[in-house]
């Protein structure tokens, strides 16, 4: 039997990790995610204790941060938890619902500013078109970027998450990393 390594989405044994200035870029292999779903005459459950947001919104606690994708329909991310069956912890959270991995489906790549929110701000304005307000702290949405459509969660005012598909992570890496580049402060 061939013995196997598991690699990052970005095809290396460790995640990757590049500074620009002010703005730090880190793949994030280690956070689990889960599609969650209510069914017809399901109530809304609180998974971990999160309220699920509302469009447009995300939602955090002790590590786990729910956003929504859709009507009646979130994503819940959890740090450190990727190598275990989170969609099962999920489940067990919300009964009745339906819930399915998602966690090798995406990659994470998260943006760390030094410098607040201005930086942050300034480099979402050379990848998506999107007005500053649905970028603002407590924010998540789903956009183009680049020929792809991805997720962009802002979970604080020097932190920023871009959610893309894991068969686009390269291309996501490099535009992100480009317009970190042209950014640079």
């Amino acid at each position: 039997m061939t013995d196997l390594a598991p690699l990052t989405a970005l095809g290396q044994s460790e995640p990757r990790h590049a500074r620009f200035g002010a703005l730090t870029l880190a793949e994030r292999p280690d956070i689990g995610l889960a599609s969650l779903a209510l069914r017809r005459g399901t109530a809304a459950p609180q998974p971990f204790g999160l309220t699920l947001p509302d469009p447009g919104c995300m939602a955090s606690v002790q590590g786990v941060e729910a956003f929504w994708t859709g009507p009646d329909q979130w994503m819940i991310a959890a740090q450190g938890r990727a190598a275990e069956d989170f969609a099962a912890a999920v489940r067990q959270q919300a009964p009745g619902c339906s819930v399915t991995e998602q966690t090798d489906a995406w990659v994470v790549v998260e943006i760390v500013s030094e410098a607040g929110g201005a930086a942050l701000l300034a480099l979402a304005e050379k990848l998506v078109n999107l007005p500053p307000a649905s970028l603002s702290p407590g924010r998540a949405t789903r956009t183009g970027l680049h020929h792809m459509s991805v997720f962009v969660i802002r979970s604080g005012d020097t932190r920023l998450a871009v959610l893309g598909m894991r068969s686009a992570a390269e291309s996501l890496w490099h535009a992100l990393a480009a317009a970190a580049h042209r950014t640079e402060i």
